[in-house]
């Protein structure tokens, strides 16, 4: 910190840090002024903006040192401007590792590799990476002939976010392949992508801490005890698992098919391990346990093939022609939208009621994610109309008093003891 050139570059480097903030401030505000009008633009697009703003700090100060190292260079002598050198080529390293941490989606981990990484280029450009080094491993603490430093544990968050992200990139791509893949039905679709990820995953976990030279025989102990301890305290848990693991492979629920559990009617949007979730057609979803689709009883309307018959029922008057109903309601139901042709409606008798003769009329529909009750009342309303055409009437339950008269000519009174009339 004494007077000269040595000095003057820290000066030069400070004051390229304040210059960088201020056209940080003022572009940044400009920038978010702007994208808030590009309201067209495809997500994508507007999120690389955003990244980008948030890093024009690093890329002004980066920019700004390089330029200033380079006119440093032919105005004066080489060593005069190092230290703007050094500071440049860590800015840039900086802003390099602040894009790259950007492809790890989880927060937590993405701060982590970050700032390791930041720290780790900081160190090696100042030249003092090996005593550093030292120095985080004589922090250590030992468990019999188990050994954790410092240095170990940065060392293995940094290796597997690093190869967690490798595990995620090969993950999504392999699935969205296997996605494409019509040979391979829905359900295997989900089972392969859940296995595969399941690999990935635990495989760049027990080599990132392979590569740091962890001892894995003391985590086999301690994961086989682990284990039991689950199975003993997790057995809803556990069960889910197995639950979901077996309906994936027995194919009996499957993402698109409508199914209704209870009361619960909609269409089988996402399995995942634990659960299966049904989007009913009012919008909510429904988590439903996977152990509860294998122990309960459930309809899958589209099992085997997506046809549905509905029922409905209807009377009409004792004078109205029973062999004309059945043809006009027939006639009714097949003219109706999402009522197959190919397996036509049928109208039959189920009884004579007090008011009417009741009927029964059954049509097919190959959609039933469409909705249920939305064909139902459109077959209600096509009835109607034909119905009023060909002058059917529908009765309605109706009652006749009869009030009886006494020996004397009055209305006879009904005692306590006297009973109903």
């Amino acid at each position: 910190m004494q007077p000269g050139w040595r000095l003057w570059q820290v000066l030069i480097v400070l004051g390229l840090v304040a210059a960088a903030y201020l056209l940080r401030r003022v572009v940044a505000e400009v920038m978010t002024r702007w994208m808030r009008g590009q309201t067209g633009r495809p997500k994508w697009q507007l999120r690389s903006l955003v990244i980008l703003r948030n890093r024009l700090g690093l890329i002004f100060f980066a920019v700004l040192a390089w330029v200033t190292y380079l006119l440093m260079q032919e105005l004066t002598w080489p060593s005069r401007s190092y230290l703007v050198g050094l500071a440049a080529t860590i800015g840039t390293a900086w802003m390099v590792v602040s894009f790259i941490a950007r492809l790890i989606r989880n927060p937590f981990l993405r701060k982590i590799v970050s700032w390791g990484l930041w720290i780790y280029v900081t160190l090696f450009y100042l030249g003092i990476w090996d005593e550093a080094r030292e120095a985080l491993d004589l922090l250590a603490l030992e468990f019999g002939e188990v050994r954790l430093s410092v240095l170990g544990i940065l060392t293995a968050i940094v290796v597997i976010g690093v190869l967690f992200f490798v595990a995620r990139f090969v993950s999504q791509t392999t699935a969205a392949r296997i996605q494409r893949n019509e040979d391979i039905s829905p359900s295997m679709r989900v089972l392969v992508v859940k296995m595969l990820q399941t690999v990935l995953y635990a495989g760049a976990f027990f080599i990132g801490l392979k590569a740091v030279g962890f001892d894995l025989t003391g985590l086999a102990v301690l994961s086989g005890a682990i284990g039991v301890g689950l199975g003993f305290g997790l057995q809803k848990v556990v069960s889910n698992l197995v639950s979901g693991v077996i309906i994936l492979l027995d194919k009996s629920i499957k993402p698109g098919d409508v199914i209704s559990l209870g009361e619960t009617f909609g269409w089988v949007t996402t399995l995942t391990a634990r659960y299966v979730s049904i989007t009913t057609r009012d919008g909510k979803e429904y988590l439903i346990p996977n152990e509860d689709l294998i122990t309960g009883q459930v309809v899958n309307w589209s099992h085997s093939n997506s046809f549905v018959r509905l029922d409905i029922f209807f009377g009409t008057a004792y004078g109205d022609d029973p062999h004309v109903v059945r043809r006009v309601a027939i006639e009714a139901a097949a003219g109706a939208k999402r009522v197959l042709s190919l397996r036509p409606p049928v109208c039959h008798i189920v009884g004579f009621g007090d008011s009417s003769v009741d009927y029964i009329l059954r049509f097919w529909i190959s959609d039933p994610t469409e909705g249920l009750t939305n064909i139902r009342g459109n077959v209600y309303l096509a009835l109607w109309d034909a119905f009023q055409a060909n002058g059917i009437s529908i009765p309605f339950p109706q009652r006749e008093v009869k009030i009886l008269d006494g020996a004397d000519g009055a209305p006879a009174a009904i005692g306590p003891d006297d009973g109903p009339a």
